[in-house]
């Protein structure tokens, strides 16, 4: 009977090692934060002005990034007028600064994120915020989906297009 109690425990113990393995490799992306956003229909704003700025090569390649990655209804919120005029040539340098004000040149996940302020890619700091276990991020804009990793970083989704404040 011992013995049985034994081996029992045994294979629970392995296979509750395996199953936490798989997990962690189901955690990990092969893909790139570029590439995960591009496959995603909610993101289809968001890639079209990364490919409009050449920000989705920066997404491609090997690094660390966290992207606060607005969704196609977030973009939505922005005034009458604004994306399109966004995605004009003409603000094409606008829009990519914008856009550098959604990455964090490293790796953190919501959980790593401390309340306070966080320097972004386009030299301006985010100010980020913790309550009753939800993360925003200048205030007004929600993580709304979070940790989504990728091979070169961290998605955090977020509805609210973030404006830096030179904007």
């Amino acid at each position: 009977m011992k013995l049985l109690k034994q081996a029992t425990c045994l294979v629970v113990a392995m296979l509750l090692s395996t199953l936490a393995f798989a997990g962690s490799q189901a955690a990990t992306s092969s893909k790139t934060i570029a590439q995960i956003t591009a496959s995603n229909p909610d993101f289809s704003i968001l890639n079209s002005a990364l490919k409009e700025t050449g920000l989705e090569s920066v997404l491609n390649k090997t690094g660390e990034y966290t992207v606060f990655a607005p969704t196609n209804a977030a973009f939505d919120k922005l005034p009458k007028g604004t994306l399109k005029s966004l995605l004009e040539p003409q603000h094409k340098s606008v829009l990519k600064t914008i856009l550098l004000y959604h990455v964090i040149k490293s790796k953190v996940m919501t959980t790593e994120l401390k309340p306070g302020k966080v320097m972004t890619m386009e030299g301006s700091k985010l100010d980020v915020a913790k309550q009753d276990g939800k993360v925003y991020v200048n205030e007004a804009s929600e993580v709304t989906g979070a940790d989504i990793i990728a091979s070169n970083g961290v998605i955090h989704v977020v509805d609210r297009v973030l404006m830096p404040p030179r904007s």
